[in-house]
């Protein structure tokens, strides 16, 4: 992307992300990291409901409908709900490290309309690790996973602890998810929402 600021340009002493030796599969469907999110939850009527697989290395792929209830201008998919499926996309790569992070700086291009009704194809990596932030871009593309980009992003994530999810989420969100007796969902939970 050209013109992206300094804050999305990792440093010289960045490293190469390593995908966790216990992250999904490539192709394996990662599945809703938390049932109320809007970006990939099933409890959600007009959530996105994207649905993303693991890739080679880190990275992945995802997808999803533009419903009606996603419009801006009629007929076309919104400029905000286009941003949380990059978000989503991007943050769903932190699984692959199993790392708990939040973004910290989403940089979005609108290149082309998404009308309502259109597959959003989106691909997405992590580009480089230093410390505690999580470098990444992604790309949403029309008419095919080899059509015309729509969106695309670079990102910064921060890694965090649970601890940040408990002091600044609701109480009751907060037990709920924490009370679940799956472990991997409980540990998914936190895994993307700032």
């Amino acid at each position: 992307m050209s013109g992206i600021s300094a804050s999305l340009t990792p440093p010289a002493d960045a490293v190469a992300p390593v995908r966790h030796p216990d992250a999904p599969a490539p192709g394996e469907l990662l599945g809703a990291h938390y049932g109320q999110c809007f970006g990939c939850g099933e409890g959600q009527p007009h959530g996105l409901h994207l649905q993303a697989r693991a890739g080679e290395g880190v990275s992945l792929t995802a997808e999803f409908t533009v419903q009606p209830a996603h419009q801006g201008a009629p007929g076309l998919a919104h400029g905000g709900v286009l941003a949380t499926a990059l978000d989503e996309t991007l943050g769903s790569l932190n699984w692959l490290l199993r790392t708990i992070a939040v973004t910290g700086r989403l940089e979005t291009d609108f290149v082309r309309p998404v009308p309502v009704g259109t597959v959003l194809y989106l691909e997405a990596e992590v580009t480089a690790v230093a410390g505690r932030k999580i470098y990444s871009r992604a790309a949403g593309r029309i008419g095919g996973p080899d059509g015309p980009v729509a969106i695309r992003a670079e990102a910064l994530f921060i890694e965090v602890k649970v601890d940040h999810f408990v002091d600044n989420g609701r109480p009751q969100e907060i037990k709920a998810a924490m009370s679940d007796p799956d472990r991997l969902r409980r540990a998914r939970a936190f895994e993307v929402n700032p």
